[in-house]
């Protein structure tokens, strides 16, 4: 346990912002399933909008630092191949 006070701070702001990265994190998963359950049903302007919410929750992970620039460029790329195999 921590002793000083600057280190109990620490472990408060350790723990919310691993709750707001785990969020984040969370959230950018949930929009990957969703874009799958719309591809497996064949729903085109479902299939979008599930590109577009993926998109945009991978890249505000990528902006704060929760995945990596490069994670998220291939998690793109994971999205946009999902989406296109439905399209063919």
């Amino acid at each position: 346990m921590p002793q000083s006070r600057s280190a109990k701070k620490d472990v408060r702001q350790i723990e919310k912002r691993r709750l707001r990265n785990k969020a984040r994190s969370s959230a950018m998963k949930t929009a990957i399933r969703k874009l799958d359950v719309a591809v497996a049903e064949g729903d085109e302007t479902a299939v979008k909008a599930a590109v577009s919410e993926a998109y945009k929750r991978i890249d505000k992970a990528a902006k704060t630092n929760v995945i990596h620039a490069n994670t998220a460029a291939r998690r793109k790329s994971l999205v946009t191949r999902k989406a296109a195999t439905k399209a063919d």
